[in-house]
C-alpha cells in the first residue's frame, strides 16, 4: 500500500526532484532505486522483522522507512535525541538486530550488540542487482513502530498499521487540499509522527518536492524557504517564535508560503498573533498524538478558528467524557476520546496498556481534555493527569500558562500542583524570565488579578528558572518539576 506511491513516482516522473537535503538532490527514480538496494541488502541481512532507522531528516531515511517495507519488515525509527537507557529499552523492546544509521549517530550504538548499516557507504554494501518482487501487504499489517518520548516513564511501541497510515495521509491531503505542485518543509525529525505523516509520507503520496533539513536552526529555516520556494511548513511553536525574532526575516519571505501548520505541542496565543503581526501569516494550530500518526485535526486557511486546533479530519470521530466514563453534553468539557481508521493497532508487547487505551467500542483515551464548539472546532483545555484540585475547585494548567505567556517579563511557564494541607493542592508556576527581565511572585499575583483571574487558580508559589526541563520532542518535562517539588 505505502509502497505503491514511491513506486508510482519513479515511473511517472522519475526525473522530478523527490527529496533535497544536506548531501544533494535524489529524483524519484533514485530514491526508488535506493529503496529497492535496502530492501535487498535487509533480506540478506536479518532475519528479524523488524529495522532500526537511527538517523537525521533527509533521503536516508525516507529510502531506508521504504526499503525496509520494499524487504517486508518493519521500520523502527530511533530518536537519537534520547539517552542510552531509552535507546537500549527500544532496541530491546521492538527485537531489532539491525540498525541503518550514520557514522555520526552510530556511536550510540555502542554495547548494544545489533548490526549497523551505515547509510554512508551503502553503494559499498548492496547485492548485485537481481530480480525483486516487492511485497504485497495486508492493510492491518504493522508498517511502523513509533516509540513515544517517553515523558511518563520509558518509551512505549506504537504499532501502526498500513492502513492507519494510509488513511491518515490521504485525510489529511483532502482537508489542508494539499498538491503534487507544493514544496515541504521538513524541519521536524522523522522519528516524530508529525514529522513522518506531514514531512515524508504526504510528500511522496502526492509526488511532491520535500526539503530536509536535518538540524533545526532559523537561519537555515530562512534559506531553505527563500531558496526553495517552500509552499508548505510544518513546525512546533517554538520554531515559530526562534523564526519571528530573526530580524533579517521579511513578510516577502512567506509569501509563496501556502500553509504554516503548527503542532507536537500547544500554540502560545503570543507566538500565534506575534508571527501574524510580523509576517501577515496565521499559523495553523493541529492537533494529533502518535497513536493517531500525527494530525488528527488541525485549522486549515479555509477553515481557521484562532485558539482551536481546528476541525476533524475526514473519517475521524470525537467523543467527550467525564470521570465516570460518561458522555457529556455538546460543548461542554470532558477527556477526548477518537475512532477512526488513523488510530493505532495497540502498544507493542504491552496488552494491557492496550485495553486500557481502546474502549471496547473502538475509542481511544487521548487523556487530554477538551471540547467541540458549534462549529465544530477542537479546542484543548489540558491533560486529565494535570487538573489540580484547588479546595474543591479545578485549575486547568493550560489556562494559567496561557496568561502567564503574556506577562511582559515572562518568556516561558509551566504550572503544575503541590499538596497543601489546608487546601487539598496549591498551584505552583515555575518561570523562564525574559533576557534582562525580573519576575517575582507578587508582580505575577498582580498580573493575573489586572487579567481577572479567579483567585484560586492564581499560583501561590512562584520558581524562576533558567530553563525548563524538556523531552527530547521538546515537551515540558511537569513530572520532573513536580519531583522537585516533592524533593523540597
Amino acid at each position: 500500500m505505502l509502497l505503491d506511491a514511491l513506486l508510482r513516482n519513479a515511473q511517472a516522473a522519475p526525473n522530478h526532484t523527490s527529496v533535497i537535503d544536506d548531501s544533494g538532490s535524489y529524483p524519484a527514480r533514485t530514491l526508488a532505486g535506493m529503496a529497492f538496494g535496502i530492501g535487498a541488502l535487509l533480506k540478506q541481512k536479518t532475519e528479524k522483522q523488524t529495522v532500526g532507522l537511527l538517523l537525521p531528516a533527509g533521503a536516508a531515511f525516507v529510502a531506508g522507512f521504504y526499503g525496509t517495507l520494499m524487504a517486508g519488515k518493519t521500520p523502527v525509527p530511533i530518536n537519537f535525541l534520547l539517552g542510552a537507557k531509552e535507546v537500549g529499552h527500544i532496541i530491546a523492546d521492538s527485537g531489532i538486530d539491525t540498525v541503518l544509521t550514520i557514522p555520526f549517530l552510530g556511536g550510540r550504538l555502542d554495547g548494544t550488540g545489533v548490526k549497523i548499516v551505515d547509510m554512508t557507504k551503502l553503494t559499498d554494501q548492496l547485492p548485485p542487482p537481481g530480480p525483486f518482487e516487492p511485497p504485497s501487504p495486508k492493510p492491518d499489517d504493522v508498517a511502523t513502530i513509533l516509540y513515544t518520548s517517553g515523558t511518563s516513564g520509558l518509551p512505549k511501541g506504537v504499532c501502526l498499521t498500513q492502513n492507519n497510515l494510509q488513511s491518515d495521509v490521504q485525510a489529511c491531503i483532502e482537508k489542508a487540499q494539499l498538491k503534487g505542485e507544493h514544496t515541504f518543509l521538513g524541519i521536524i525529525p522523522l522519528f516524530h509522527s508529525t514529522g513522518m505523516l506531514a514531512t515524508m509520507l504526504a510528500p511522496v503520496t502526492l509526488g511532491a518536492t520535500a526539503v530536509y533539513i536535518a538540524r533545526f536552526s532559523p537561519a537555515a529555516t530562512l534559506n531553505a524557504i527563500r531558496e526553495h520556494n517552500i509552499s508548505v511548513l510544518t513546525g512546533v511553536p517554538s520554531m515559530y517564535g526562534a523564526l519571528a525574532r530573526l530580524k533579517s526575516a521579511t513578510p516577502e519571505d512567506f509569501q509563496k508560503v501556502y500553509v504554516c501548520l503548527s503542532g507536537g505541542e500547544p500554540l502560545p496565543a503570543v507566538i500565534r498573533e506575534g508571527f501574524k503581526s510580523r509576517f501577515g501569516v496565521r499559523l495553523m494550530e493541529g492537533y494529533g498524538l502518535t497513536e493517531t500518526i500525527g494530525p488528527i485535526a488541525f485549522n486549515t486557511p479555509d477553515d481557521y478558528e484562532a485558539g482551536s486546533v481546528g476541525q476533524l479530519i475526514p473519517g475521524a470521530e470525537a467523543k467527550f467524557v467525564d470521570d465516570n466514563d460518561q458522555e457529556v453534553p455538546a460543548g461542554q468539557q470532558g477527556e477526548i476520546l477518537f475512532k477512526g481508521p488513523m488510530i493505532m493497532q495497540g502498544y507493542h508487547n504491552l496488552p494491557d496498556e492496550t485495553a486500557k487505551a481502546i474502549t471496547a467500542d473502538g475509542y481511544f483515551r487521548t487523556g487530554d481534555l477538551g471540547h467541540l464548539d458549534k462549529n465544530g472546532f477542537l479546542h484543548i483545555t489540558g491533560r486529565k493527569k494535570d487538573v489540580i484540585i484547588v479546595a474543591g475547585e479545578k485549575v486547568y494548567p493550560r489556562e494559567v500558562e496561557e496568561l502567564l505567556a503574556q506577562h511582559p517579563a515572562i518568556a516561558e511557564a509551566a504550572v503544575v500542583g503541590r499538596k497543601d494541607e489546608s487546601r487539598g493542592e496549591a498551584v505552583v508556576a515555575f518561570v523562564v524570565p525574559k533576557e534582562g527581565q525580573e519576575v517575582t511572585l507578587d508582580s505575577v499575583r498582580d498580573f493575573l488579578r489586572e487579567h481577572h483571574m479567579v483567585n484560586w487558580k492564581i499560583p501561590k508559589d512562584l520558581h524562576v528558572e533558567k530553563e525548563l526541563p524538556r523531552s527530547p520532542t521538546g515537551k515540558v518535562l511537569k513530572r520532573e518539576l513536580t519531583a522537585r517539588l516533592s524533593a523540597t
